[in-house]
């Protein structure tokens, strides 16, 4: 597997820089999670960080993580083929598809 060193800005991991794996296409996971064991025994505390670019290198996108303090789900993909979320409402067009009135 293929591995490239990758900063992380923010958080506990400030300043340090792993080597983190590449997935098929080449780049790093979006999210990188690091489970920190907890002293008395308890869950352990999830940090979470989200890889934004760092700008363009040679002839590849240059990575770096970033510190996301929430540390939510970024929510689900959006494919091409899915309809985009109705509007609901009482501003809503009826049955969602024309706002005209000659239907």
């Amino acid at each position: 597997m293929k591995s490239e060193d990758t900063p992380f800005e923010g958080g506990p991991m400030d300043g340090r820089t792993l080597p983190v794996l590449l997935g098929i296409t080449g780049h790093p996971p979006r999210t990188y999670r690091i489970p920190v064991p907890d002293a008395a025994g308890g869950p352990p505390t999830v940090l979470v960080y989200r890889r934004v670019s760092r700008g363009q290198g040679r002839l590849t996108q240059r990575w770096k993580y970033v510190h996301d303090p929430e540390g939510e789900p970024g929510g689900r993909p959006r494919w091409p083929w899915q309809k985009p979320s109705r509007p609901s409402g009482p501003g809503a067009t009826p049955g969602g598809d024309r706002d005209d009135a000659e239907g």
